[in-house]
């Protein structure tokens, strides 16, 4: 592997080799399930936007392992937040109460708006809790009949790999072999507003989507869709739940994607970013008429809301209520949309941004995805590929507009490359 180059890279040292990148991956391949298929690179330490291999080299990190790192690796407050809680304590278990989840609590609704919060560690489990929640609401509250409980989602979706969210998968990797499927669930064609109107019935408790679909390739709604959704949902009594684990907390240039639209869904589900990339944190964000349905002894997690992941959360709460990364994402996501758009027409057909998040649709004639983060990859950027020939680039927000414009250089070179 080659170390990066260019501008960016200049004025920080590689770190001593710590080790062989091919011993690394060897032992991997031998000792770990097969259930990821990642680059053949080794990270051994962070830095901002930054990492460094176990043999020295650096690369720009243009994934932020899916925006879990949205404030980069390493950032001074999250450090900080997490070694003063490391020396008081870390894990209480919910039997007990601790002294940083109220606060996180209620400085998280503060930020969204909303009243209560359902705090547990990944994205998945947040899923999976708001589709408790759903049906309990619809069931208590809303007087659906026992067992009829339905869930509206989007083909296309991504939201997790557990048993249930696989169930309304359309991701046959994600999906085949792992049946039987949990029922209860119909997919409609997302940004259509007359699918959705359709499929809504008197046993509907919820319609659950993402304002961008992250893994798909940052596919982004037409404009009115989700005000129109909005619309649908409330005057048929029926719950809107916006998945901003991957959009969510600064990465569209707003607090949640949710705000590019102007709507405020019933609940919001965020992840990844909510640890600022040192814990697993989620949460389920919502009014209390709502989230308040679920009573003790039917849902919990013994590390969910444990006293390190709130202390860190509320560290990420206080750096977001400021507005700085928010800004930061809108200008830098501008700067390097412009800096794509010159890409049409020499490899790439299709761009698709919101804030400092970019979905890039490669031309299939001149290689795959994967073939284009390979060579990215060599040339010290890293990124991730989907859906055959879609790259996604989504770099910490704390990356400056120096290093994104040396990014894409590096991607029109690899795609000059491929031609």
């Amino acid at each position: 592997m080659t170390t990066s180059t260019g501008a960016a890279s200049a004025g920080s040292s590689a770190l001593p080799s710590s080790g062989s990148s091919s011993a690394a991956i060897e032992v991997e391949e031998r000792a770990l399930a097969h259930n990821y298929h990642p680059l053949p690179v080794v990270v051994a330490s962070g830095d901002g936007a930054w990492v460094t291999d176990v043999e020295g080299n650096r690369y720009l990190d243009c994934l932020a392992a899916y925006s879990a790192v949205n404030f980069g690796h390493g950032n001074p407050r999250l450090i900080e937040a997490a070694r003063a809680q490391l020396d008081r304590v870390t894990l209480t278990s919910r039997a007990f109460h601790n002294d940083q989840l109220g606060p996180f609590a209620a400085e998280l609704g503060t930020l969204l708006g909303k009243e209560m919060v359902l705090p547990m560690n990944t994205g998945a489990e947040a899923v999976e809790s708001a589709i408790k929640i759903a049906r309990a609401w619809g069931y208590r509250v809303k007087g659906v009949a026992d067992g009829r409980a339905k869930i509206i989602v989007m083909d296309g979706n991504f939201h997790g790999r557990t048993t249930t969210i696989i169930s309304f998968s359309g991701d046959p990797e994600a999906r085949a072999d792992f049946g039987p499927y949990t029922p209860g669930f119909v997919s409609v064609p997302y940004g259509d507003v007359d699918a959705l109107a359709a499929a809504i019935d008197d046993d509907t408790v919820a319609v659950l989507l993402e304002p961008i679909q992250g893994e798909a390739g940052v596919v982004i709604p037409p404009a009115e869709y989700l005000p129109a959704v909005r619309e649908l949902t409330s005057a048929r009594n029926v719950l809107m739940i916006a998945d901003e684990i991957q959009s969510g907390l600064g990465r569209t240039g707003t607090t949640v994607s949710s705000d590019l639209s102007g709507v405020v869904p019933d609940l919001y589900l965020l992840g990844k970013a909510l640890g600022g990339g040192i814990v697993p944190v989620s949460a389920v964000v919502g009014d209390a008429a709502v989230v308040g349905v679920i009573r003790p002894g039917e849902h919990g997690s013994t590390f969910g809301g444990n006293p390190l992941a709130a202390a860190v959360g509320r560290e990420v709460v206080a750096m977001l209520s400021t507005g700085e990364f928010q800004e930061r994402a809108s200008v830098l996501g501008a700067r390097l949309r412009e800096s794509l758009d010159g890409l049409l027409g020499r490899g790439v057909v299709a761009i698709r941004t919101a804030g400092l998040w970019a979905g890039i649709d490669i031309d299939p004639a001149i290689g795959t995805g994967r073939e284009v983060c390979e060579g990215l990859m060599r040339r010290g950027v890293l990124a991730k590929d989907t859906h055959g020939s879609t790259i996604r680039l989504a770099p910490p927000l704390v990356v400056t507009g120096e290093e994104l414009d040396w990014a894409v250089e590096q991607l029109a070179a690899v795609l000059d490359e491929l031609r």
